[in-house]
């Protein structure tokens, strides 16, 4: 008699997981395996087989991204040896976290991960399990951390971003090669909410707030410009889940997103609160809500205070009279980086600053 092909591609996965980890799944573990794999068309034969692998269907999932701040900066400046060894031990323990929460890894996508509750097996509780998943993410971070620590490895952080809608599921692919998978406007709607989380941020969207609202404690909502939609996207910082004793761990300091430009500036140095009449030129190289890096060839000490002025192309604005103050300088080849951190900003400027970096963040999302 012919093995159910279910069960016999769920003692292979077993005998891998037990190859890669040093212990099987549990025998719960293993009937939601093979669940899995029959709802996914693994228990079929023959031509059905194949008409299963590309069946769709339209269900509501819920998506969550999760991706490790800085990684690929700190990939420039640490042997690959070691930054495997943290890649490979901070997604060991995220895939054990997600497993305990019965969602489904999607895929790993470099530093990134894909995570789907809803597909392929809907529960009703889909919603809660994933916010309380990424909630066990970030408090994994701080555990690895203090392991990084000990070895001598820097800390990594990770950002998340949750979404829940309706999406096509199924088996996408060719008859030589498909994998189970979800697309849709929803899935980059999640993936453009996660670009936007700060390092140890959870951010959630309107309508995953909507399924959950009596069980999570949320921050002020916030608007936000995302690549492909019109108007503005409402998200919400998942803070906490009362009924669980689950909170997001709070990191030391956030700083806003900073994204690389190109942008002419022109500063005066302020010396006893009076404003030096001679202009600097310099370069904006990066720039966030709170500061900046400039790249200038003029003589500039840390603590120097200053007052810039630029221009924000994309959203047809001169800020001017911004306060800063001097908090780095690095030497370069002939020329000089100094890291600026804002001291005083009129509202208007501060609004225009923030939609500006939105824009290139949704840009590059």
């Amino acid at each position: 008699m012919k093995d159910d092909p279910g069960k016999e591609a769920a003692r292979r996965l077993q005998a891998l997981i037990a190859r890669e980890t040093g212990a099987p799944l549990k025998h719960a573990a293993m009937e939601e395996m093979e669940s899995i794999i029959r709802s996914a068309g693994g228990d079929a034969g023959g031509d059905d087989a194949i008409q299963a692998d590309h069946s769709f269907e339209r269900r509501k999932v819920t998506i969550l991204f999760a991706d490790l701040r800085g990684f690929s900066a700190l990939t420039a400046t640490q042997p690959a040896g070691a930054m495997i060894t943290l890649l490979n031990r901070c997604f060991g323990r995220m895939n054990e976290i997600v497993a305990l929460h019965q969602g489904i890894i999607d895929k790993f996508m470099g530093d990134s991960i894909m995570v789907l509750f809803g597909a392929p097996i809907e529960r009703p509780d889909d919603v809660q399990r994933a916010l309380a998943c990424a909630i066990e993410m970030q408090r994994a971070m701080i555990e690895l951390n203090h392991r990084h620590r000990q070895d001598g490895m820097p800390d990594l952080y990770m950002g998340i971003g949750i979404n829940t809608g309706n999406v096509m599921a199924g088996r996408f692919g060719s008859d030589f090669y498909s994998e189970y998978t979800v697309i849709g406007d929803e899935v980059n709607l999640a993936s453009r909410i996660e670009a936007f989380s700060l390092r140890g941020q959870v951010l959630i969207s309107e309508n995953t707030l909507a399924h959950c609202r009596d069980f999570v404690t949320v921050g002020e909502a916030m608007e936000v410009f995302v690549k492909g939609k019109t108007p503005s996207v409402r998200l919400h910082e998942l803070l906490e889940i009362p009924s669980r004793a689950l909170k997001v761990p709070r990191q030391e300091l956030r700083r806003s997103h900073r994204v690389e430009v190109r942008l002419p500036c022109s500063l005066n140095l302020v010396q006893d609160k009076i404003v030096m009449p001679h202009g600097i030129k310099a370069a904006i190289r990066d720039i966030g809500y709170h500061g900046l890096l400039i790249e200038l060839d003029h003589p500039i000490e840390a603590h120097d205070e200053v007052r810039l002025e630029f221009e924000l192309p994309l959203v047809d604005f001169t800020a001017t009279d911004i306060y800063a103050r001097v908090v780095k300088v690095e030497p370069g080849i002939n020329r000089r980086f100094a890291g600026i951190e804002f001291t005083s900003i009129n509202p208007e400027t501060n609004m225009k600053l923030q939609l500006f970096v939105q824009l290139l963040v949704a840009a590059t999302a």
